[in-house]
């Protein structure tokens, strides 16, 4: 693996690549991950594909956000460095918040896009704002994130006990697949000056663009073939895509897995992918 920074229109973004061969694949994490979520699965695509993982804006090493960035300067970030590696079209991965961001890209970019596979994802419009609710289950830290200067304030020098003690162990299955060291690595970039920004922004988007999705989903849904990869949120991720897309969505289920697929069933996330790029390329040659 090769770390690379793309330094791109108000942004430099840094970005991990690996294979040589074959049509490429372009990974995107959630939160409060970055590119290091997908260390596991970018060998076993490298094998027959060129991967790249990219860390969003504001995330991982890549620059950090201004106050007001958001999904639709993520996507354009995506669209610029697809552009600036003449990569496209693309097959897109994306996990967890970042759904709005590659929602948007294929959407709005499709000439970016051979096909998007969705990890324990949900968009805004279509349920996600309901994780936000405390009061029906959802999760205290999205109001945090949102809020203006509470999560300097919150949890700026507490990234590791953050991470380490509440972020990864309350969603995570499978025993002993996020160590210390991974925690140690997603920790060290939060830590940075700004380093909260980009899930600042992403958070800020959930509650705010539902009606600038669903209006985006009505007028350019996805054409492109579609993977919904469900495990500790089980169907919600299929639900979500099924009602953005044009065509059939095609869904796989890891049972006993958590939410952090890339890192706790790296063999089986990897296979699904394989097989349906592999079906998506056969259908396009």
């Amino acid at each position: 693996m090769e770390h690379h920074t793309a330094h791109l229109a108000g942004t430099g973004l840094h970005y991990v690549s690996a294979g040589s061969t074959g049509s490429p694949i372009l990974l995107v994490h959630g939160f409060p991950e970055t590119w290091w979520t997908f260390h596991k699965v970018i060998p076993l695509l490298a094998a027959t594909h060129r991967v790249l993982a990219v860390d969003l804006r504001g995330f991982g090493d890549s620059s950090t956000a201004d106050d007001d960035h958001d999904s639709a300067t993520a996507a354009e970030d995506l669209h610029a460095l697809i552009a600036h590696l003449d990569l496209g079209p693309v097959h897109v991965t994306g996990q967890d918040i970042s759904g709005g961001t590659v929602f948007r890209l294929a959407a709005t970019h499709p000439e970016d896009v051979r096909s998007v596979t969705a990890i324990e994802m949900g968009l805004a419009g279509f349920g996600l704002e309901g994780l936000a609710d405390v009061t029906h289950g959802g999760s205290w830290h999205i109001g945090a994130l949102a809020a203006p200067g509470i999560p300097d304030l919150l949890f700026a020098g507490r990234e590791r006990e953050l991470l380490g003690q509440w972020a990864f162990p309350g969603l995570t299955a499978v025993a002993g697949s996020i160590t210390d060291a991974d925690v140690d690595e997603f920790a060290r970039t939060y830590a940075r000056p700004g380093g909260w920004r980009g899930a600042v922004g992403l958070y800020r988007s959930m509650l705010g663009e539902g009606d600038d999705l669903r209006a985006l989903a009505a007028s350019s849904p996805l054409t492109v073939p579609v993977l919904a990869v469900g495990a500790g949120g089980g169907p919600f991720t299929a639900a979500t895509l099924g009602q953005v897309t044009a065509g059939e969505v095609t869904a796989v289920q890891l049972d006993g897995v958590g939410h952090y697929v890339a890192m706790e069933a790296p063999g089986e996330l990897a296979a699904a992918i394989l097989d349906f790029v592999r079906a998506v390329d056969a259908a396009t040659a």
